[in-house]
């Protein structure tokens, strides 16, 4: 730590103050680091601010609470969330937050009123045409395993961008800052949107930035119906545009349900967490497991009481949810998954090997399989990357009491 001089101001950053019930989040939205802080503490924040030194402001605060506090200790802090100056540094200026006009518009009344529609006219030509009601039949529009791959795996692009990008667009119309990246959960490879200014904004605020994405994937999957239904041929039968449309649509579909598996970390664990008030729930909740798998084999626990205390309580149940959720995963893949990739596999190593196969038979076992592994190469380099990041990041979740 760099050394303070405890009878000179401290150069601070411009700091935004947000009061959540008892405890107050401190931090710059200029490059995204927050720290949360006890009531107290902000307001002895708040007097470094004002331009008290750390020993007037340490005086004030015994005065003020009747206890001592460890001023240095607070500086460190303070240093380690980047939110005090360094020797040359310049005071930081917020830059202005790109497309936030673009992202009210997308969240007006007006827009609203567009997407209901849209819902509105899916829902009604579902409940009256069987043929375009959600089903796993919508998936084999094609007899090629590699049609049907890459063909789902190109159209989910632009649906993805399109999630991440409300999820985005309506932070931005809150004067937060994004940055989109790539992630993984278990062994799911996901797209991620870094709302990290989403915790100076007051709690209201933040559902719909939240839920953003889950309302894209509903406008995809009902513009996919209907456009499926408008390419018709003249007969009244599904057009072959048409059945690709509802293969995509089923398939976003699938996303929407996957969102509910809040052990995975997805957008309605955000949310759920966000209404409880939760800092680190997923982080909580793997410390419970592991210290009941330490109690069970009579090893020492790690210290809960350090915990964030609306964590350590939702963490109780949460955590089995936790528990149950892998397994269930785990279970899943093994019992489900592996048979369908090996048969997948061994059906490409047959048609790689075999003398009776057809050049489109040949050329479909190759993209099919060249595709496979680079989903397995992305999600090992993901593996190694989160392990890098964890050794190196130890700031990810600042909880200053």
């Amino acid at each position: 730590m760099t050394g303070f001089d405890l009878d000179q101001t401290v150069p601070l950053h411009p700091l935004v103050f947000l009061e959540d019930g008892d405890e107050v989040t401190i931090g710059r939205p200029d490059v995204d680091s927050y720290g949360i802080f006890p009531g107290e503490g902000a307001e002895l924040v708040r007097r470094l601010v004002a331009g008290d030194t750390p020993r007037q402001a340490a005086a004030w605060f015994e005065r003020t609470y009747g206890e001592d506090v460890d001023i240095e200790d607070v500086l460190a802090g303070l240093e380690e969330l980047d939110l005090v100056r360094k020797s040359g540094e310049s005071v930081s200026a917020k830059a202005p937050v790109r497309f936030a006009k673009l992202g009210a518009a997308l969240f007006s009344p007006m827009a609203w009123v567009v997407y209901a529609g849209l819902a509105g006219w899916a829902l009604f030509l579902m409940a009256f045409d069987r043929d375009l009601r959600p089903s796993y039949h919508n998936i084999f529009f094609s007899d090629y395993y590699m049609v049907i791959q890459v063909g789902l795996f190109l159209a989910a692009i632009p649906l993805l961008f399109l999630h991440e990008s409300f999820h985005a667009l309506a932070g931005r119309r809150l004067g937060v800052r994004s940055r989109l990246r790539i992630g993984r959960r278990l062994y799911f490879i996901v797209l991620e949107t870094s709302l990290d200014g989403l915790v100076a904004v007051p709690r209201r605020q933040r559902y719909l930035p939240i839920v953003a994405g889950l309302l894209a994937d509903v406008i995809g999957i009902a513009a996919c119906t209907i456009a499926a239904d408008l390419t018709r041929h003249a007969d009244g039968s599904l057009s072959g545009a048409g059945r690709f449309l509802l293969a995509v649509a089923f398939a976003a579909l699938l996303r929407v349900i996957w969102q509910f598996f809040l052990y995975l970390r997805t957008d309605i664990y955000v949310l759920v967490s966000t209404v409880l008030g939760c800092v680190d729930l997923h982080g909580a909740a793997r410390q419970m497991v592991r210290n009941r798998f330490r109690r069970l084999f009579g090893r020492s626990e790690t210290d809960e009481s350090v915990l964030h205390p609306v964590d350590r309580r939702v963490a109780r149940w949460y955590s089995w949810l936790v528990v149950v959720g892998y397994t269930a995963s785990l279970t899943t893949f093994v019992l489900a998954g592996a048979p369908v990739l090996y048969r997948f596999a061994s059906g490409v190593v047959g048609r790689l090997t075999g003398d009776a196969v057809s050049t489109t038979q040949l050329l479909d076992s190759i993209v099919f399989g060249g595709v496979a592994i680079a989903q397995c190469a992305v999600l090992g380099w993901l593996m190694v990357r989160e392990r890098v990041r964890a050794r190196r990041d130890r700031r990810l979740h600042h909880v200053i009491v």
